[in-house]
């Protein structure tokens, strides 16, 4: 095996970044020159067997002495050089080096030299940081970000070996605040498509200039910019994914009612927009949550299953620890197992493609334009479908939605938009290709009924494709949310054998739909209470409550309710079988890999360099959906059936956390085995 230093050098012509496997940092504070002992941090970073390390070298402070003015220099480094001595000490044990900095505030003798570098508030006076008001924003748009950072990363570039330059919290995936500086004012609203573009064409401006500056010394160095955002991200990451070679996803921890698998979806976005080419996730080893102790550890099992999210969506974990004098040293022994375990099974985290064929829609334009009725996040559909899927535990992908061209698509037998409201003409026309050539699709509540600004259509810009046509504007509950009522036996009604209503869902648009045969009919909300008054005031209505069709290999399914946000609310099991049926209907129940057995479970299923590896997240827990996981639920035996990538012929399957191999059944390409039980994250791996 390859030792980290061995590794971390990367094939001739291949930048290095693009084989590191494993992350660290250490964020100093300003007091570190005097109490953090180097030494006895690269004894920990080498038991990590790091391939790379993270270390704040300058912007808010710099931990060297600086030349460039204006640049703030940690008021107790004294004659030390505590960025240069880390830097040299940890290239002798063979960790590259990735220079830490900080664009987003300068201090007070900045702001009086060069106020034009600042932000500013509507009255004019600059915006200081809540928390350090010595501190004060500064201005994307201005010299600050062109003239003062490049001269910072080439006086680090001249006076160390550094491999790359990291900023925190810029650009960030939340898209663009309002500055009122004399560079800014003029430009309109924060919140139009007109504003959001002008930040997107900054924020690739600024990055290639400092990737340019960064390579001035080595070709493979490289500038790594902090994104993040999950699901919730509305930053055009497809665009900013094309000039970057390296993502940062910044999503180190979970607090209040966020689902335990988010980090497994930020994931997925990096997935969509990368393409294979290298994204780190941030895993803080402290507690992150709310209200926070950044210098206490968070519980081990919490941080375990953060960094298998990281490794099992394809993701590189980067271990993070703030502060360079600990007195709470928890965290050290969870990240030093788990790393010492993904560097003995590293080959089989080599991933080439993930093998899901079923493909579900990123929308950021939808998180950054759209106002869902009832308010709340748009992101609340996708989360609802996501949530579904995982109880079919069918691999899937996430697609972007600047992304829908054969190519892309061409792997996906089902495609999914969960209320991907914002459409433009183009994308509808990609989807009705994609229909033309076989593939299926589900839609959700108000689909296509924007256009790609926001800019409401006097129908779904989907209406030929799915058959439908929209008879009113959208309506909610009066009391009962709407029902559904069950006309007909069908393949999504599986499980409904004893009732003859459904929950619908809480908002719908009232459509009609070409094919008059539905299986499922609205019947129209009534009050709640008192309960002397809760009976249906209308007759039986056949406007459908879902649409179903088919067109020669491809299945079309339209939920015109937000039945994907409604399960998210909710919780309704009925909501979700609903969803989980439909899915299933649209890939005739063929998927490339099937996992059955007890408890709530997250899959994911990749062709390795190595072979085959299926990843099994164990989500069984009360904390699944609020807090932090304190113990572990193991599962019992999960039964595998998958279709192997071609040239797949291994005879055994070996259990990467487990230890252990387990006989295999062939079918032609699918193997069956069965996993015998899943304590927090396991991987079966097939070889070649």
């Amino acid at each position: 095996m390859l030792t980290s230093a061995a590794f971390a050098q990367g094939p001739a012509g291949i930048p290095w970044y693009q084989t590191m496997r494993r992350c660290g940092q250490v964020n100093f504070n300003e007091r570190d020159p005097v109490e953090l002992n180097i030494d006895e941090w690269l004894d920990y970073w080498t038991s990590l067997k790091i391939n790379a390390l993270l270390l704040n070298a300058g912007g808010i402070v710099a931990f060297y002495p600086t030349q460039v003015p204006y640049h703030h220099r940690s008021q107790y480094l004294g004659d030390r050089d505590l960025f240069g001595d880390f830097a040299k000490a940890a290239k002798k044990r063979g960790i590259r080096v990735v220079a830490r900095m900080d664009c987003n505030y300068a201090w007070e003798e900045a702001w009086k030299a060069h106020p034009e570098w600042f932000e500013q508030n509507a009255d004019g006076s600059p915006r200081r940081h809540d928390q350090a008001p010595s501190l004060y924003k500064t201005c994307m748009y201005s010299a600050y970000f062109i003239e003062q950072m490049p001269a910072i990363i080439r006086e680090i570039n001249q006076l160390y070996d550094v491999d790359g330059f990291f900023t925190n919290g810029w650009p960030g995936a939340e898209g663009p605040s309002s500055c009122h500086c004399a560079e800014c004012r003029d430009f309109g609203d924060s919140k139009s498509p007109e504003f959001r573009e002008r930040h997107l064409a900054r924020v690739l401006e600024v990055w290639k200039l400092w990737d340019r500056t960064t390579k001035q010394k080595k070709w493979d160095s490289v500038y790594v910019g902090n994104l993040g955002g999950g699901i919730r991200a509305s930053t055009d990451l497809q665009r900013i994914a094309a000039v970057a070679g390296w993502f940062n996803a910044d999503h180190q921890g979970r607090s209040g009612s966020t689902p335990i698998w988010d980090c497994a979806q930020q994931g997925r976005v990096a997935q969509c927009v990368m393409k294979g080419r290298t994204i780190t996730n941030v895993t803080g080893s402290y507690a992150n949550s709310h209200p926070l102790w950044r210098h206490t550890s968070k519980a081990p099992e919490e941080a375990n299953m953060w960094m298998a999210q990281t490794t099992a969506s394809g993701m590189v974990p980067w271990y993070h620890w703030l502060g360079g004098a600990p007195k709470d040293l928890r965290w050290r022994e969870t990240g030093r197992r788990f790393f010492d375990w993904i560097a003995k099974n590293e080959r089989h985290f080599v991933n080439r493609r993930s093998i899901a064929t079923i493909g579900v829609v990123f929308s950021e334009r939808g998180n950054a334009f759209y106002t869902p009725p009832g308010g709340g996040e748009p992101a609340e559909f996708l989360q609802g479908l996501y949530y579904a899927l995982l109880q079919t535990r069918c691999p899937f992908d996430f697609v972007h939605e600047d992304d829908l061209g054969p190519e892309t698509l061409k792997k996906y037998a089902a495609l999914l938009l969960p209320n991907v409201a914002l459409l433009s003409d183009a994308q509808c026309r990609q989807l009705a290709d994609y229909r033309a050539s076989g593939g299926s699709l589900l839609g959700t509540f108000e689909t296509s009924l924007y256009d790609e600004r926001g800019k409401r259509r006097d129908d779904f810009g989907l209406a030929k494709l799915f058959g439908i046509g929209k008879m009113g504007d959208v309506e909610g509950p009066k009391g009962n949310a709407y029902y559904a009522r069950i006309l007909r036996p069908h393949d999504v009604l599986r499980g409904f054998e004893h009732t003859a209503i459904l929950p619908g869902a809480e908002f719908r648009v009232p459509v009609q739909a070409t094919n008059m045969d539905p299986v499922l009919a609205v019947l129209p909300p009534y009050p709640a209470y008192p309960p002397e008054m809760v009976y249906p005031r209308t007759e039986p209505t056949k406007e459908p409550a879902i649409v179903l069709w088919e067109h020669g290999r491809s299945r079309l399914v339209y939920v015109p309710g937000d039945i994907d946000r409604s399960f998210w609310r909710s919780g309704n099991p009925d909501l979700s079988r609903l969803l989980q049926n439909a899915v299933r209907w649209l890939v005739r129940e063929r998927v490339p890999v099937s996992v059955e057995g007890d408890g709530m479970l997250e899959v994911f299923a990749w062709e390795t360099e190595p072979g085959f590896a299926l990843h099994l997240l164990n989500y069984t827990n009360p904390n699944m959906l609020r807090g932090w996981f304190t113990e572990t639920y193991p599962v019992g035996a999960q039964r595998v059936r998958a279709e192997l990538p071609e040239g797949v012929r291994g005879n055994r399957v070996d259990l990467l956390r487990a230890g252990t191999p387990v006989p295999l059944k062939r079918d032609g390409r699918f193997v069956e085995f069965t996993v015998p039980g899943v304590r927090d994250y396991e991987v079966a791996v097939v070889e070649r």
